[in-house]
């Protein structure tokens, strides 16, 4: 069975007995919700994380919400869900959700982050993108925009083989796995476009340019 639906049916079954009840609004916005999935490493790399991709200057504040690891299993998409579904307007009766997310996932990150976003995608919300950073050995599908980024060329083609996603990017020379979460400024290489044609870039230009599109889009 798909690890979405039994995350879903399982928080869904939470609900009905009243334990970790979602926020249910009668007006609610429509403003994209940045879900920010880390690994297991320390929250420091996460802040550096931000502040390399000068989010602040991209989202308000509000709308970028970063998993906190020593309070949820990053691992876990029923966690994930959970943590996500506390944060964001669900709308009544049908405690439907209404707020699209995108989601920016990192390494065990990965694999609970996926999860939610099929969950959250089966109680009918939205998920405009999935970006999966160091995902290897995680099949991506779905049926929503899925993106790569690896830390070296080798972990972007084996990585391919489980969903290459619509478009990606692979550091060159390649780098520490860590270092691509800590500094994605500095980590250069190459981004993958819909066509396979590779143009130079650097990891942040590659996200930050996914994250304006997804704004306008």
């Amino acid at each position: 069975m798909d690890s979405g639906q039994l995350t879903v049916d399982s928080y869904l079954s939470l609900k009905l007995i009243g334990c970790d009840r979602p926020k249910l609004i009668g007006n609610f916005s429509k403003i994209v919700k940045l879900i920010i999935c880390p690994g297991i490493h320390p929250p420091e790399l996460t802040e550096s994380f931000v502040a390399g991709l000068r989010l602040g200057e991209i989202c308000q504040s509000e709308d970028i919400l970063i998993v906190p690891g020593k309070d949820y299993p990053v691992y876990s998409g029923f966690h994930i869900l959970q943590f996500v579904c506390d944060r964001t307007p669900i709308c009544p009766p049908a405690h439907q959700p209404t707020c699209p997310l995108v989601f920016i996932s990192f390494s065990a990150g990965v694999v609970g982050a996926i999860a939610a976003a099929k969950a959250w995608r089966r109680m009918g919300g939205t998920v405009k993108a999935f970006i999966a950073l160091d995902g290897w050995g995680v099949p991506l599908f779905g049926d929503f925009p899925i993106y790569r980024v690896s830390h070296d060329e080798f972990t972007h083609w084996s990585s391919a083989l489980m969903g290459s996603g619509e478009e990606s990017f692979y550091a060159d020379p390649g780098v520490e796995h860590l270092e691509l979460w800590r500094s994605p400024q500095t980590v250069r290489g190459w981004w993958v476009n819909r066509e396979g044609m590779c143009e130079p870039s650097s990891a942040a230009e590659f996200l930050i340019l996914l994250l304006d599109r997804f704004e306008k889009g």
